[in-house]
């Protein structure tokens, strides 16, 4: 595949969606970032990117990581019915 015709096909679609322009391989970043948004594991989302080194995806994408703490809080919150500020409070 041609790089430029890819680029080229890629602006026009994002044009026609009323997208703002992108690089291309913000898609990966894209992807990637909704994998571990959606509780995939770290490691899968390694494997899927072809990266040699966990610490490289967690490096890469630990913007992303703050917001799973909060999931994982949340998901306990649920099995466990409370939540420690609303045991303080109440």
């Amino acid at each position: 595949m041609d790089g430029i015709a890819v680029t080229r096909r890629f602006q026009a679609v994002l044009a026609a969606a009323r997208l703002p322009r992108q690089r291309f391989h913000d898609l990966r970043h894209a992807r990637a970032s909704l994998l571990l948004a959606q509780g995939v594991a770290p490691r899968v989302v390694m494997e899927t990117l072809g990266h040699s080194q966990i610490s490289l995806t967690l490096n890469t994408y630990s913007d992303v990581i703050p917001a799973l703490g909060r999931a994982a809080v949340d998901q306990m919150d649920a099995v466990l019915g409370t939540h420690p500020a609303d045991v303080a409070a109440g």
